[in-house]
């Protein structure tokens, strides 16, 4: 046995002597660079390729078998002297015995200087497209195999009966770069610099990862920088690959942050399960300048439709100074100080074409809202939104006047101030101008080009909606954009004891918007509409109005300018403020007294019971036929224009005392049963912000007054001479002929 042994111990020992001597002989006395030309063919028939091997092959057999390639370059066979790699160093080295067991021992692998220039042309095609597809030569000398079953299933990666067990020590990759460049969309990428270094490769074992690389976009112009870290470790038969302790940071700047930087970072462990199909993200902790969020991601159904689900948690943050650091210029404000204050929690759920916003907690400023939103569809940009919020301050938010719209606004203002101011508190002077500056700005108020790619749908409700300095209660609405058409279907909210609903829309698919608007208010207090914080308002009550309006435009002035339709109103328990109209009634009473008045104007209010008509709109002019006042004592109808233009009312109106014959405010106007039921000529004219103050006593009207009290003075006369000695037709013709 002993000799035996001894026997198989010199049997192996001149057998591994064999081998070194053999693998001593191949690498010295075997030179593979003499077979440059046979290896440069094999790759044109067997990849397509064309391989250029400047440099020298370096090569080991035993005990590692060993790879160096410098100074090669890879082009396809349809354009040779247009390579889409080249490479400065590959060096790799194997050992023999363990491959014998199936297992893949190397040292470090090194490259070095790889360059990948990858190009499509304006039809479409790229130069690495026929890399893989064996030539026509090879292919026919190729023998077909009909031996195999048709129906024998493809053996998948890691399915062999004995799957290769890695073992590497590193991997490192130096300056490498990636330039790619499609001519027919005009699109440029390119990332340099990329270094890639790895720990020690064993299957189940985590494998130390850091790869680096610089970025460029052209379209957009985009710059970064990143950075990716973490362990790596993965389970081949499992189809289990994990990266635990990942971070991926870095600096990104160009065209769409107008010159600022982004520095972001991304952390968490990710896990990808292509036996289960699932892929996730835990631990999720993420930085963009002063934004913070954790979440969590987890992606199933990996080879059919892929679904998302997750949560994200934003920390609370200025929103303002976030997007100011990342080159986004909020339009102006009313106030500057909006968006100061935002933070978000949601539950996330999503598809490759959807992302929806699901238990959604947002905050900001001193609104919270909760509810639902949804992108459902990236192509289409498609937004779906449900929320409900406790308030809401819209004036905030809202764009600042534009200059057109201050000049305008200012321009008019003091033509109003100088009406009044010659118009005097008496009612004496004459009627007050028609103003003549516009009173709408000229400025473009919709984004045509936003609202005709809008896809969207709204569902919105607030506890409280502050609008043009009014608090809305119960506030609601419901609308939907889709094509260029916007419909507001339901509007609804309440406004102290009254309440309002409208519907409109904005259809903005011809070239000039076209606008309607139906609205119903009802028991609306008026005066916190037309008060100003240098005017009262002119007039107040409860209004309700029913009107059906339409116009076209994108201004202010336009759509007053195209304004038409029809309204009805009904004012009641209002009050003409710092107007007096009994005081005219009395001063018409007073001329036809021929007594001046004994006292100064007391300057009270004219407080009405109802003031009703309706209004045929027509071009910003709104003609009202039909106007009624019930006043005590009195009655009061008239018609008349309001020209929205230029904010102005013109008037003629008829006061008539009813029948109490009370007192009135000076002896000089002293009632008597020969003035009931006669109708006293008013006129109204000039800034609607002036209400009954631009109301004058019509003299051209009195002198008809006075001529018609003068005929039933006259008619009273013959009744009292004549009695019954004539007959009563002879006095009616008497009357007519003095009356006349």
């Amino acid at each position: 046995m002993k000799a035996l042994g001894k026997i198989l111990g010199l049997f192996f020992l001149g057998l591994l002597l064999i081998i070194v001597a053999l693998g001593f002989a191949l690498t010295h006395l075997f030179d593979p660079n003499d077979y440059k030309d046979e290896i440069r063919q094999l790759a044109r028939d067997k990849a397509n390729v064309e391989l250029t091997l400047k440099g020298d092959i370096g090569w080991s057999l035993f005990p590692w078998l060993g790879l160096e390639l410098t100074d090669a370059s890879l082009a396809s066979l349809s354009t040779p002297d247009q390579p889409f790699a080249d490479l400065r160093l590959l060096g790799l080295s194997v050992r023999v015995l363990p491959l014998l067991r199936k297992e893949v021992q190397m040292s470090d692998i090194r490259i070095d200087g790889l360059n990948l220039n990858l190009q499509r042309d304006e039809k479409g095609h790229s130069n690495w497209e026929d890399v893989g597809k064996p030539t026509n030569a090879a292919t026919a000398n190729t023998p077909t195999d009909n031996s195999a079953p048709a129906d024998s299933p493809a053996t998948e990666p890691g399915e062999s009966s004995q799957a290769l067990k890695l073992d590497i020590d590193s991997l490192i990759v130096n300056g490498a770069r990636i330039d790619y460049h499609d001519t027919q969309k005009g699109q440029q990428f390119s990332a340099e610099s990329i270094q890639l270094t790895t720990g020690a490769i064993r299957e189940g074992a985590g494998i130390p990862i850091k790869l680096s690389a610089f970025f460029g976009l052209n379209k957009p112009v985009l710059r970064a920088r990143s950075e990716l870290q973490g362990e790596l470790r993965f389970d081949r038969a499992l189809k289990r690959y994990q990266l635990e302790d990942a971070k991926f940071s870095g600096e990104v700047s160009g065209e769409p942050f107008a010159g600022q930087t982004l520095t972001y970072s991304v952390q968490g462990q990710l896990l990808v399960d292509l036996a289960a199909q699932v892929a996730e993200w835990n631990g999720l902790k993420l930085s963009a300048n002063q934004l913070r969020a954790l979440g969590e991601l987890k992606i199933r159904d990996l080879d059919k439709q892929p679904k998302l689900s997750g949560g994200l948690s934003i920390a609370p943050l200025n929103l303002r100074e976030f997007l100011t650091t990342i080159g986004q210029t909020l339009p102006a404000m009313n106030d500057e100080k909006t968006l100061s204050q935002f933070e978000l929690v949601t539950r996330l759920s999503g598809s490759d074409t959807s992302l929806t916003f699901e238990e959604l907690t947002l905050k900001l400023d001193d609104s919270t809202f909760t509810g639902q939103l949804a992108i459902a569809d990236f192509a289409k940009q498609a937004l779906r939104v449900q929320l409900k919020g406790d308030q809401l301050n819209l004036d905030r938010y809202l764009p600042a006047p534009t200059k057109d719209a201050k000049d305008a606004s200012a321009a008019r203002q003091a033509e109003v101030k100088a009406s009044v101011a010659s118009a005097g508190q008496s009612g004496s002077t004459p009627l007050p101008d028609a103003p003549t500056q516009q009173a709408w700005s000229s400025s473009e108020m919709l984004p045509i080009a936003t609202l005709r790619k809008l896809d969207m749908q709204l569902t919105l409700t607030l506890d409280q909606l502050t609008a043009q300095q009014q608090v809305i209660s119960n506030f609601s609405a419901k609308a939907q954009g889709k094509g260029g058409l916007l419909t507001l279907q339901d509007v609804r909210g309440t406004i102290g004891n009254g309440s309002f609903d409208a519907k409109a829309s904005i259809d903005v698919r011809p070239a000039v918007p076209l606008l309607s608007v139906q609205k119903n208010l009802r028991g609306i207090q008026i005066e916190p509409f037309l008060k100003k914080p240098d005017q009262p308002s002119p007039i107040k009550g409860l209004l309700d109005l029913n009107a059906n309006l339409s116009t076209s435009g994108n201004s202010q002035r336009a759509w007053i300018d195209g304004l038409n339709g029809d309204a009805n109103f009904l004012l009641n328990d209002g009050v003409l403020v710092d107007a007096n109209l009994e005081q005219q009634l009395c001063r018409g009473i007073a001329t036809l007294n021929r007594k001046a008045l004994s006292s100064d104007p007391r300057g009270k209010d004219t407080p009405f019971e109802t003031l009703q008509g309706s209004l045929l709109l027509r071009n910003g002019v709104a003609n009202n036929p039909d106007l009624k006042a019930r006043i005590p004592g009195l009655a009061v109808s008239g018609n008349g224009d309001v020209d929205l233009r230029i904010l102005s009312l013109d008037y003629r109106v008829g006061i008539s005392i009813i029948g109490d014959q009370r007192e009135m405010p000076d002896p000089a106007c002293q009632v008597n049963e020969r003035y009931v039921g006669i109708e006293w000529p008013v006129r109204c004219r000039g800034p609607l912000e002036m209400g009954g103050k631009a109301c004058r006593l019509d003299q051209d009207g009195l002198g008809k007054v006075a001529t018609k009290l003068a005929g039933n003075k006259l008619s009273e006369k013959i009744d009292e001479k004549l009695g019954d000695k004539v007959s009563p037709e002879l006095k009616d013709a008497l009357k007519g002929l003095f009356n006349r």
